[in-house]
């Protein structure tokens, strides 16, 4: 005796060898015994063979016509024997048994399966829903074929065209142009951005990276609506003449300085920020644009600004303008430079000049300042100033000796990059020269004095504070942002609230509403400052810059990375000097392009050695290069290698797209948002929080 019967959704027939109850053994044609349950048997048979009748079911399963099947069936609930008998007319055999039912089973749109060996026919109008859903798919097919044809022969259809970047970046993964764009990246073997770049869908890497951050950042479009730019209430306009000091790109300018000397011979030295917090209110529209963006975003050549252009021109300190300005006055002693006493005020400050490092570095060095050398504008009141800000710089290693930190390293180089019709230019800077030290020295001092101010008047802030504890954040010295005023050890200061830049930091808006509050309400100030005592929405701004800002990096460091890879090109470099930074990765000397050589030879860091650049690649931003020679020993700088661990960390980190540790903590019930090892807060001279001239080309790394 044979079977037909049913195991695991599949049909299959084969010779009983025994049977014992409820349960056959079966030898199937392939020699494979199985055993099977009588519920499962739909079939017994003598003739034909059991690989004969799956033979013949198969071709009698094709032949039957599924329409036809289908309005014979009726609408009631049947047995497959029972419309077997109705179709063939007869009762059918057991091939035409077999037949019948593989037919019904690979037919799941014409009949619903009731049970074993039952089925009941579709309703008319599902069966006509499935079918057309059927063509809609075969056509379907057929576009998305032709889509991968036109994109192996290089061409974009125009329907993908408007969904380039969608495509590539946030895809629905069921359309057509999707499945069309991955079948043809696996018969081309490529990648979705390299074949989209490759048939026109985005014109250069450039874009592809850019287009990457806008659509996650700015999915509406980095432009602002038209807006109204605020009144500000009358000023008195303070007897100075002020100048900035900036790299020749920014058009951001926050802070200015001024230098009077008095009648009694002390000196009186203003710290002017620019003042938007006096037209922006807490709420409006502006607040909300720049709440929306938290900072400006920063890459080579280019810039999307925290606020509006004209909003930016209205309160920017540029030459000629007397601007609003929230101003920071410090009285000193010229015996030995003491702080005499502090005065804050709101009011209209003169710009008499906006300096440039591009055109005064080379005369401002200290060789000249210490032999009263070389022509400048304002070379006086540079002069003063440089003497005061050693005095600060003094104070501030004392500081951080008491922390038990050794001073800062002033051997640093930073670089500017600068972007003009595709051609890039990187330029070396060493960190620690006069003018970077006198505009970091003061804004620390300005972060620091105002810090302090809102905490002796008991406003809330946003400070940034580093150790001052015994574990966790504190033990890493884990530069954190905090509500509460909190040393800032590597800086060397009790306390140091982010407040010079509120045309490019939201943080720093907030702070400067704070200030003014401090400034206008007196003892009433934690009463009338916009944002009280532990104000919930105080901490979700601290969470939301964190976040952003963190992001904001990231793409600023990718957009450098491409620049240096497009400056390798330009240059034609191949082969090229490095340093050893720690292990297997490395650092160009002319660029500041980190590179890892994976079986690289132990070397110390700090050593000097020969590449050969084999390849880059602009779009995934890689290198492959080869060490060719060990030029030079590690320079003998006396440091040792754990003084500068975070900052190899952070620019390890960057380099190498780690990720930072961004997880909030709670400490005393006051949320923490512990960032990135920041080497500008750990060293004054890499610019912390814009104190230098380079901000505009390296802003992340404030």
């Amino acid at each position: 005796m044979n079977l037909f019967f049913e195991e695991s959704g599949d049909f299959k027939a084969g010779v009983v060898l025994s049977q014992q109850g409820e349960a056959y053994q079966v030898e199937l044609p392939t020699g494979k015994r199985s055993k099977v349950k009588a519920k499962d048997v739909l079939l017994q048979f003598t003739s034909p063979t059991p690989q004969d009748l799956l033979d013949e079911a198969r071709q009698i399963a094709q032949d039957i016509e599924l329409d036809f099947l289908w309005e014979v069936a009726g609408q009631e609930e049947f047995g497959f024997a029972e419309l077997g008998a109705e179709y063939f007319g007869h009762a059918p055999l057991p091939a035409e048994a077999a037949g019948l039912l593989l037919s019904l089973h690979t037919a799941p749109i014409y009949f619903y399966k009731k049970g074993k060996g039952r089925y009941k026919a579709a309703p008319e109008a599902s069966l006509k829903a499935a079918q057309a859903g059927i063509e809609k798919k075969k056509q379907q097919a057929q576009v998305q074929a032709g889509y991968v044809d036109q994109l192996k022969a290089g061409q974009l259809p125009d329907v993908m065209k408007p969904l380039a970047l969608q495509l590539l970046f946030k895809p629905d993964k069921n359309s057509i142009e999707y499945k069309a764009l991955e079948a043809a990246c696996n018969e081309l073997q490529t990648s979705p951005q390299r074949l989209m770049l490759s048939v026109g869908g985005i014109a250069s890497p450039k874009q592809l990276h850019l287009s990457k951050f806008l659509l996650e950042f700015f999915p509406k479009g980095s432009g602002f609506p038209k807006i109204e730019i605020p009144s500000v209430a009358a000023l008195p306009l303070a007897p100075v003449q002020a100048f900035s000091i900036d790299d020749v790109t920014t058009t951001e300018i926050d802070d200015a300085l001024s230098v009077q000397t008095l009648a009694d011979g002390t000196v009186r030295v203003g710290i002017h920020i620019a003042a938007p917090g006096l037209g922006i209110k807490r709420g409006d529209a502006l607040d909300t644009m720049a709440r929306a963006r938290m900072s400006t975003v920063y890459m080579p050549g280019d810039k999307i600004t925290m606020l509006p252009d004209e909003l930016v021109e209205a309160f920017t300190l540029a030459e000629g303008k007397s601007c609003p300005a929230l101003s920071l006055y410090a009285t000193l002693n010229p015996e030995d430079w003491s702080v005499i006493s502090t005065e804050t005020k709101a009011e209209l400050v003169s710009i008499s000049a906006n300096l440039r490092h591009n055109t005064l570095d080379e005369l401002v060095t200290e060789e000249n300042l210490a032999n009263d050398a070389g022509d400048y504008p304002h070379k006086a009141d540079i002069a003063l100033l440089w003497k005061w800000i050693q005095v600060l710089e003094q104070g501030r290693m004392a500081k951080r000796e008491s922390f038990g930190l050794r001073p800062e390293q002033n051997n640093r180089v930073d670089f500017n990059f600068y972007v003009e019709d595709d051609v890039v230019t990187i330029a070396r800077r060493k960190r620690g020269a006069p003018l970077d030290k006198i505009v970091a020295e003061l804004m620390i001092f300005a972060n620091s004095s105002w810090g302090k101010l809102m905490s002796d008047h008991g406003v809330p802030g946003i400070y940034r504070a580093q150790g001052g504890g015994s574990g966790g954040w504190a033990a890493k010295m884990q530069v954190r942002m905090v509500t509460h005023a909190a040393p800032h050890q590597g800086l060397g200061v009790d306390q140091y609230a982010w407040s010079t830049s509120p045309l490019r930091r939201y943080t720093d808006l907030v702070n400067q509403w704070q200030i003014l509050a401090c400034v206008e309400g007196g003892v009433a100030a934690p009463l009338v400052a916009p944002f009280k005592p532990r104000d919930a929405d105080l901490f979700a701004i601290v969470s939301g810059f964190d976040a952003a800002y963190s992001g904001y990096g990231d793409f600023q460091s990718n957009m450098e990375r491409y620049w240096c890879l497009r400056w390798l090109g330009q240059e034609q470099a191949r082969q090229v000097e490095a340093a050893v930074l720690k292990d297997e990765i490395l650092r160009l000397a002319e660029i500041p392009l980190i590179i890892k050589l994976p079986g690289m030879q132990q070397l110390a860091r700090g050593t000097q050695v020969k590449l050969d650049i084999i390849r880059w690649d602009e779009i995934d931003l890689t290198v492959e290069a080869r060490l060719l020679e060990v030029s030079a020993p590690p320079a003998a700088d006396g440091r040792q290698p754990e003084e500068d661990d975070a900052e190899m960390a952070e620019e390890l980190d960057a380099a190498m797209d780690m990720p930072h540790e961004t997880a909030e903590i709670a400490v005393d019930g006051e949320a923490v948002i512990p960032l990135a090892d920041e080497l500008a807060d750990e060293q004054v001279n890499a610019a912390p929080d814009d104190e230098s001239a380079t901000r505009e080309s390296k802003p992340a790394t404030e």
